[in-house]
């Protein structure tokens, strides 16, 4: 059986889901729970370096509800189980809801939910995004995932278990998705030993708090940054960003819908600052409907109902397909169109995971002690999984953008590390078998030759045949953004001091 094949729907005793998924701090937060548990508990806890139990109740009941018929694009429907009275002095923030059947023991016993709470005015300067589209894309609760044969995900069901806590080995290793070892595990043994020992839906590894936003809040409080809290959803609204100077995002924030494009357009536009540690960001335009977030994707020019309509500039493609005509590069910096992977399967799978550095005296480096073509992050491996770049002058030293993709000309590139689409064709198969649920012609590099040229020829894929990992910072209007181009960032955060120092630069260059 294909890892993806696993059920882990219904999996834990007792399991539920929040609505809604965020809410002003002092607004109710409905649990809307099934159980094949007699009664059960729940904990409301601020994720946090020592977490507070909020508030809490025991012996509580529900029913055990049915599955519906195709739940991962309807939803689950459960009545609410209990209103969580959330109170307007709770700080917002990411608040883990922990259920618990009673008289049971083991793994299955315990479920987690969550939900958001926003400052209903800002408290502090930064706001968080948390890339809740991208959590959403990839659960695969109720059976299907936008990996798995669906393109309509609801975001009111049960996250499978591994999104919001994960078990760790031994070793410290916890089913991170990028290839740590040496000399290297190209068909990322490794993770999925790891995830059948522990019960780890296979799609979780490549989305979750527990990877990435975890991290960051963890290290941000440790070295005493603030930031209010919100979901990918609520920048749609451009008042969201009202009253703050930067906006965060963190890890693999890849789903965005137009007006969230819009709205951190405007934002920048007028003076914001955008701090990207993720990487494969803002790739694939979505539209989010009522609960729903739809995405054709590959398909979205034969399935997609928009197409060929006057709607059709809203179609679930890659931003950067012509069709569209809106790259992300020019909101982002960057694109995973021109990155890819680095040390996952066959592509850079003996990589260094570590930025080779351009522009040494620039403020970024502060402190660092890095000099040019130094290594940053070298033995944590902080570039890995997804990477976004940009075409890049083959006759310029440090490198430029060329603009082609829609990277402004202003962006100062400050690293670089290599990456790549990966190919499959009738006689090359370069992605981690394990990890793909369909290995068929064609792969991602012939994919996008054809979205980005028109065919999938020699000449088309050669364009495309080297890619980039890179970091990168360019004003636009009154704004700065700054991108790290890469998912992994964080994890060198946990022990590498020259990302921390980044890090910490940016936020503090951007006033956080």
């Amino acid at each position: 059986m294909h890892p993806s094949e696993r059920v882990y729907t219904r999996w834990p005793e007792v399991e539920g889901y929040c609505t809604p998924l965020s809410a002003p701090a002092g607004s109710p937060i409905e649990l809307r729970a099934a159980s094949r548990a007699r009664t059960f508990s729940v904990r409301v806890s601020r994720w946090a370096l020592n977490p507070e139990v909020v508030w809490a109740a025991e012996g509580l009941r529900a029913d055990d509800h049915p599955v519906c018929e195709r739940a991962w694009e309807t939803g689950c429907g459960w009545p609410v189980t209990v209103e969580i009275p959330t109170d307007g002095s709770w700080p917002s923030g990411f608040y883990e809801v922990t259920l618990h059947a009673d008289g049971i023991e083991g793994p299955a016993a315990t479920s987690q939910a969550f939900f958001v709470l926003r400052a209903t005015r800002p408290r502090h300067r930064a706001l968080l995004t948390l890339a809740t589209n991208t959590y959403n894309a990839y659960n695969q609760w109720g059976g299907r995932c936008l990996y798995s044969g669906g393109n309509t995900m609801s975001f009111e069901r049960p996250l499978e278990r591994g999104f919001i806590r994960r078990p760790i080995d031994e070793t410290g290793f916890d089913g991170r998705i990028t290839n740590i070892e040496t000399p290297g595990d190209p068909t990322h043994r490794r993770m999925i030993e790891y995830q059948e020992r522990f019960d780890i839906p296979l799609w979780t590894g490549s989305s979750s708090f527990w990877n990435w936003e975890r991290r960051f809040i963890e290290w941000a409080e440790r070295e005493g940054f603030a930031f209010d809290v919100a979901v990918n959803a609520d920048i749609e609204d451009p008042a969201t960003l009202d009253g703050y100077d930067v906006m965060l995002s963190v890890g693999h924030d890849e789903y965005w819908s137009r007006p969230m494009r819009n709205s951190i357009d405007t934002f920048v536009d007028n003076g914001g600052r955008w701090a990207i540690f993720s990487g494969n960001t803002c790739f694939w335009q979505v539209r989010l409907e009522g609960h729903q977030m739809v995405a054709h994707k590959g398909r979205a020019h034969l399935d997609d109902p928009v197409r060929q309509t006057d709607r059709h500039h809203l179609l679930t493609t890659c931003w950067c397909d012509p069709a569209i005509g809106h790259p992300e590069a020019t909101t982002t910096g960057l694109t995973f169109s021109r990155g890819g992977y680095h040390r996952i399967g066959k592509a850079v799978e003996h990589g260094t995971g570590a930025y080779e550095v351009h522009r040494p005296d620039h403020w970024v480096f502060e402190g660092t002690g890095l000099g040019s073509g130094d290594l940053l992050g070298a033995g944590h491996f902080i570039v890995g999984y997804e990477v976004d770049g940009c075409a890049l002058d083959p006759g310029s030293h440090p490198p430029r953008p060329t603009g082609e993709d829609g990277a402004p000309t202003s962006l100062e590139i400050l690293a670089t590390a290599p990456a790549r689409l990966m190919s499959i064709t009738d006689d090359r198969c370069e992605p981690p078998p394990l990890l793909w649920n369909d290995l068929r012609p064609p792969g991602e590099l012939e994919s996008m030759a054809r979205t980005l040229f028109g065919d999938m020829s020699t000449e088309s894929t050669a364009k495309l045949e080297v890619g980039h990992a890179v970091m990168g910072i360019f004003r636009r209007g009154e704004g700065e953004v700054f991108n790290a181009g890469t998912a992994d960032w964080c994890y060198g955060l946990d022990a590498d001091p020259r990302i921390r120092r980044v890090t910490a630069n940016v936020l503090r260059r951007f006033g956080v």
